[in-house]
């Protein structure tokens, strides 16, 4: 069974006119599911507010004071990320959608899907990259605590680096977390290097492809087989987490890479048979997309691909002039994860 959990109060996580994020793409993003028909096969869920006891699953008292007190004037968390007043009750809501999104998963659905989420900048006591609370870390403490789960892989395919998820599950072996983004050299939060994988008990479950600028479909693609399907098989998840982010499309005005709206599909499609293969419970948070028509006609094409419907979006190929750089970038990581993993 397929669900998906929405709130009409999404549209309130805005950080305003002249900011990249705002707020009626998740509402937009149903709008057009129904309007191609996917709601028939799609069961929703309202989402509910996340507590502080759920924040404090990941992060500290004095951060969520924080987030509080910007909440009732107005400022900046950071550079980059404006605090509109009442943002810290409008936050809640997606992260407890992402909660409830998790705990219904283990009421005999295989799929749930959360239309704002992906929150993967926020760090323990700081964030920056227009989030506020690690839905991705307090879904996983949540569920760590519920049913007792041992092994968690995140699969995050958002353009930019997972740097707050990487903070905090860093010295963690029962989190395999998996990036593949734009090189950090090229673009925020400038993290996610290849050397990175993880210290102590955690080295080696940290997993960071950071692709150049002008990164196809095919490239991409080559990299996604080669690391992802060994690297599940091999740690065997309870659950997969997979963080959709769109801003990896070749119209996204925050980005540089070139994919096309034909590869979601084929990353639904892939990422549903690794589920399949091992845990059947497959999360996916939908994630950053800046370009509100190419990140909704991709997000369809993730769900259609994860659905297995037929139907789907597709352009015009990009040529890829990066494949030969992305495969020895492929190789290097094999030779880096050597001693932790068969690849």
């Amino acid at each position: 069974m397929y669900g998906i959990v929405y709130h009409d109060d999404y549209e309130k996580y805005d950080l305003g006119s002249d900011h990249p994020l705002v707020g009626d793409k998740p509402k937009k993003t149903i709008e057009y599911f129904k309007e191609k028909g996917l709601m028939k096969d799609l069961k929703i869920f309202n989402a509910k507010k996340a507590n502080e006891k759920d924040l404090l699953r990941v992060h500290g008292e004095f951060y969520i004071k924080k987030v509080k007190d910007l909440s009732k004037k107005g400022g900046f968390l950071s550079f980059d990320t404006p605090a509109p007043i009442g943002i810290y009750n409008i936050a809640l809501i997606p992260t407890g959608g992402t909660i409830l999104a998790g705990d219904i998963l283990f009421k005999d659905f295989t799929c749930m899907a959360n239309p704002l989420a992906g929150f993967h900048h926020a760090s323990t006591n700081t964030s920056s990259g227009f989030c506020f609370f690690n839905d991705v870390a307090i879904v996983i403490e949540y569920l760590r605590e519920k049913y007792t789960l041992e092994r968690f892989l995140i699969i995050d395919l958002d353009v930019h680096h997972f740097n707050g998820t990487q903070d905090i599950y860093y010295e963690d072996p029962s989190v395999l977390g998996i990036s593949f983004h734009q090189d950090g050299r090229t673009l925020y939060p400038g993290t996610g290097y290849i050397e990175q994988i993880g210290r102590y008990s955690g080295e080696g479950y940290t997993v960071n492809l950071p692709l150049p600028p002008g990164t196809g479909n095919e490239s991409y693609l080559n990299a996604f087989n080669e690391l992802i399907p060994p690297l599940t098989k091999q740690f065997d998840p309870e659950i997969i987490i997979y963080e959709s982010g769109v801003d990896t499309h070749h119209t996204d005005p925050l980005a540089n890479l070139h994919l096309t709206h034909q590869i979601y599909y084929q990353f639904g499609k892939k990422i549903m048979k690794l589920s399949n293969n091992t845990c059947k419970k497959l999360l996916i948070l939908f994630g950053g997309g800046y370009n509100n028509i190419s990140s909704i006609y991709s997000y369809y094409n993730i769900m259609c691909g994860v659905m297995g419907k037929k139907d789907f979006i597709e352009e015009k190929e990009i040529k890829d002039d990066n494949v030969e750089m992305v495969k020895k970038l492929v190789t290097e990581l094999k030779n880096i994860l050597s001693l932790h993993w068969n690849l």
